[in-house]
């Protein structure tokens, strides 16, 4: 992620929380290890219906479908913007079943709520997507374009409220952060409402309890598309296809671009051959049809990354990020 003039950032119920710790690692269904692989546990560290969330359960799915793994576990495990499913991922050192969802919101979240834990101290397993930001409102709200939006934000800042899902320093709360910038409005007097992952911003979006929303692309593609959301922009350097009348920031004269991701980590202190097993199943995943599929219905873009390339992109990000919400302030 790299901060400049055009401000570039490479950017289902709840079950129980997570079982005693197992160090068994991963398993396969036949002696010769050929089969699919067994118990794997997937938490998402935020509420059911957000970009993480659907990410996860995404994968669970396709791994599934692919014959890849079986009877994937996809849990819930929320709070502080993803950083109490962090603490518990660390302190499951050794615990080559488990991965956590992850991504750019809870490398911020892990400094804004001075998390003991840090991603750096977890195994990297893949970066999967990344995806365009999207400045969105109800369909009844007043904004019909961006310009609408920065006019009235503009003169009304108290009043005009920005919504997300993800806690300050996670990529709903850095967006709309950028955007104020980019348009000469001081970031640190936006009135930004955090909410525990687009499931939970949804409803405030609806309910008009914020004046719009900051999310990625795919959260809300169903609502979008059934006329209830309106996208005024995009945030990446180019159109989404599954929202192709949404213009760039840029085509609206905003000198900004702003890109979240995600991935996945593993607890540390894993086996070398647990990392490979679940690297080699992430990248059959990725290699799919099925996939790819995904990919264009969710207006996510392919980032795949694994290893020690994933892990230096862990480790400049954590670095950038914390730089960035010490000039906010925040950290």
């Amino acid at each position: 992620m790299k901060f400049h003039r055009r401000a570039l950032l490479s950017a289902a119920a709840a079950v129980p929380a997570l079982a005693a710790a197992s160090a068994c690692g991963l398993t396969a269904e036949s002696e010769s290890g050929d089969g699919p692989l067994t118990g794997l546990r997937i938490m998402v560290p935020n509420s059911p219906g957000g970009g993480y969330d659907t990410t996860a359960r995404s994968i669970a799915r396709i791994m599934e479908d692919e014959g890849i793994a079986k009877a994937v576990e996809v849990f819930n495990l929320e709070g502080a913007g993803g950083t109490v499913g962090l603490q518990r991922t660390v302190s499951e050192e050794g615990n080559a079943d488990l991965a956590m969802q992850m991504g750019l919101g809870v490398v911020g979240a892990s400094y804004t709520q001075n998390s003991e834990a840090k991603l750096t101290g977890t195994t990297p397993l893949a970066k999967l997507v990344e995806e365009s930001g999207a400045i969105v409102v109800p369909t009844a709200s007043p904004f019909q374009t961006i310009d609408d939006l920065v006019a009235a934000w503009s003169g009304d800042l108290a009043g005009v409220t920005a919504g997300g899902g993800s806690s300050p320093g996670g990529p709903d709360h850095l967006l709309p952060m950028q955007l104020a910038k980019a348009v000469g409005i001081d970031p640190t007097q936006v009135n930004y409402v955090s909410y525990d992952g687009g499931g939970e911003l949804l409803p405030a979006l609806l309910g008009a309890k914020v004046a719009f929303g900051a999310s990625g692309v795919g959260e809300f593609i169903d609502q979008i598309e059934a006329g209830q959301l309106r996208v005024l922009a995009v945030s990446g350097a180019e159109r989404v296809d599954v929202v192709p009348d949404a213009p760039t920031f840029a085509e609206s004269g905003i000198d900004l671009e702003f890109t979240n991701w995600r991935g996945w980590v593993a607890p540390p202190g894993i086996a070398d051959a647990d990392v490979q097993k679940w690297t080699d199943a992430l990248t059959a995943m990725h290699e799919s049809a099925a996939w790819q599929d995904e990919l264009e219905k969710q207006g996510w873009t392919d980032a795949f990354l694994t290893g020690d390339d994933f892990g230096a992109f862990l480790t400049e990000q954590d670095a950038t990020v914390a730089a960035t919400l010490q000039e906010l302030g925040l950290a």
